[in-house]
């Protein structure tokens, strides 16, 4: 029996997850869970890509096609996810992968096509943008051996925020954390995602995704929507409240996250995709936990567009709007964010 590359069908959903599961570079966002709460909230059209040989999976490629007025017509890997990209088992499926991708692009006549890999054996072959990279650390020993194993400063902020009584919990209303990460998106530029996005996700991954929450006297100071898969943490969306930076919630949070996981037996803190640019708060921060650092080897494919887009807060062309955006008042922001985030997944 013969390679061949197909679309995926309903029926097919379970030997996809067993497969995405078995690989050792499936992530969450493989998973059809993810595909669905993508398909139900946002206005894409999934085209996933199964290769088989017989009845035997080889491959597959989580795929949507995407059309947005900054985006142009674009086929992704996927939308809203930090990794993403194909999972093979061999070369020969890599290569006919590969072509299927190029076949269906031309026949989606879509300006570009982008692939989300989180490893080098991931890749088909395409152009890489090098602009991203994760950090993760590993979670072994006791809890003693974790916390000497984070560096002095990070490691002071933490022992700082446990004499500051804060506590944390799983949440059981998503009003704080809608509350503390809308505000943090709106303060970042960024527009508000629907709250139904997150509805879906904790349905979807139950009992594999949670929502962390810091409390200091029993008020939420920092929230984090967190994925747990293959042994792995991975925090997800999240932000603190300002207001009680001095308390260092941050470090309290990323804390628990790991001693928790430790204490059950997780053996990774994922702590995401940031952007590769060493005076970011946001890549200081997560470079500061005595963490590797890895490149993310995505790829773009131009089809009908000649240059490679760069749609990102760090992108200067959007200053302007980022400036308008952190001042307009939340309760706007929530309204019509929702109806701008669907066009920059």
């Amino acid at each position: 029996m013969s390679l061949r590359i197909r679309p995926a069908l309903p029926g097919d959903d379970a030997a996809w997850n067993a497969f995405v599961d078995a690989h050792p570079e499936g992530s969450p966002f493989h998973l059809t869970a993810w595909r669905d709460c993508i398909q139900q909230t946002f206005p894409y059209k999934p085209c996933p890509l199964l290769a088989e040989d017989g009845k035997e999976i080889r491959g597959v490629l989580p795929l949507f096609l995407v059309s947005s007025p900054m985006l142009g017509r674009v086929l992704l890997s996927s939308p809203f996810a930090v990794y993403g990209g194909a999972l093979v088992r061999d070369e020969e499926t890599r290569a006919a992968l590969r072509q299927a991708v190029e076949d269906r692009a031309r026949a989606e006549k879509v300006d570009y096509v982008e692939l989300r890999n989180a490893w080098p054996s991931q890749c088909l072959g395409f152009e890489r943008v090098q602009r991203y990279v994760t950090f993760t650390l590993k979670l072994e020993g006791s809890e003693e051996d974790l916390l000497s194993a984070i560096p002095r400063k990070t490691r002071n902020h933490i022992r700082k925020s446990l004499k500051c009584g804060l506590t944390s919990r799983h949440a059981s209303d998503l009003e704080p954390f809608y509350r503390i990460y809308f505000t943090n998106l709106r303060r970042l530029g960024t527009p508000a995602f629907p709250r139904v996005h997150f509805q879906r996700i904790l349905q979807a991954f139950a009992g594999s995704a949670y929502v962390l929450e810091v409390l200091h006297e029993g008020r939420p100071v920092a929230v984090m929507l967190t994925f747990e898969y293959k042994g792995a943490v991975m925090p997800y969306y999240g932000a603190s409240d300002r207001e009680f930076n001095h308390l260092a919630p941050n470090n309290f949070l990323f804390w628990e996250l790991g001693r928790s996981g430790l204490s059950r037996g997780m053996r990774v803190l994922d702590f995401g995709r940031s952007k590769k640019i060493e005076s970011d708060g946001v890549f200081i921060f997560k470079s500061q936990w005595g963490s590797e650092m890895r490149e993310l080897p995505y790829e773009i494919l131009l089809v009908r567009r000649r240059d490679i887009p760069y749609v990102s807060p760090a992108n200067p062309r959007f200053r302007p709007f980022l400036s308008v955006w952190r001042h307009l008042p939340l309760w706007f922001t929530n309204r019509i964010g929702p109806m701008l985030v669907k066009w920059v997944p």
